[in-house]
């Protein structure tokens, strides 16, 4: 993710156009590789995008474009629409939070610990 100093107006005005020169780019990329590749579809770039983090935070880095080709591939077994699209997506981004859930056993024993010092205070008193 991009940072920038933004100590006075015309700073901000630089990011912000940065910032849209970078959706720009992306939407040109997409509308290429699209004709390049014979895809009629719209592509909701947010979804894909969110995916990618979520993989990339909850699994690995490398799982980020690995898992996006293969939602894609699944989305198109499943007729390749949007919503096709849409759901291989959510199914995909729920198993990357399970997966980083699975990984910090530390907050599954705290949260057991919370837990069974709650149940101990709530004897006490």
């Amino acid at each position: 993710m991009a940072s920038f100093d933004c100590d006075t107006w015309d700073d901000i005005a630089t990011a912000r156009a940065r910032i849209r020169e970078h959706g720009h780019v992306l939407d040109e990329w997409i509308s290429a590789v699209k004709d390049e590749l014979g895809i009629d579809l719209d592509v909701d770039t947010g979804v894909l995008l969110d995916l990618a983090r979520d993989a990339a935070h909850g699994v690995a880095r490398p799982a980020a474009p690995l898992t996006t080709f293969l939602v894609g591939y699944a989305a198109a077994r499943a007729g390749g629409d949007r919503d096709a699209v849409a759901e291989a997506a959510r199914r995909a981004a729920a198993l990357a939070a399970r997966w980083a859930d699975e990984a910090t056993p530390d907050k599954a024993a705290s949260d057991a610990s919370s837990a069974a010092t709650a149940d101990t205070r709530a004897e006490a008193e």
